[in-house]
């Protein structure tokens, strides 16, 4: 369980997500990324983060607490990630949006990726 808890979150909760008809468009700037992820919550099954427009990250993973700092950089979020006391490293990554999901794929869009629903 706790192996499975960590893949979740070690590339920012990088799992695959079901296909959908509507296409994700990949979300080119700063501006348009907090434009959408201001004051909401980023939730996935047993994961719920905030992505603060002053660089922070925080939340709740699996019963433990997740903190860390982000920047956009070359057209993706770059951050670097802690759950609990485990430091996840940094991580570039390309970020894409369908609705109110919004999508983190790890390795500058080369990796895994996950699916969070804004709230």
């Amino acid at each position: 369980m706790m192996i499975r808890a960590l893949a979740f979150v070690a590339a920012f909760a990088f799992a695959a997500a079901p296909a959908a008809a509507e296409q994700f468009r990949q979300v080119q700037n700063q501006s348009s990324f907090l434009g959408l992820v201001n004051g909401k919550h980023l939730t996935r099954f047993g994961i719920k983060l905030n992505v603060s427009s002053a660089g922070g990250i925080r939340g709740d993973a699996f019963g433990r607490p997740v903190t860390g700092q982000w920047r956009w950089e070359d057209g993706y979020f770059c951050r670097d990630l802690f759950w609990g006391r485990r430091d996840l490293g940094p991580n570039c990554q390309l970020v894409a949006v369908r609705g109110n999901t919004i999508r983190f794929h790890a390795d500058r869009g080369r990796g895994r990726y996950a699916d969070f629903r804004m709230q």
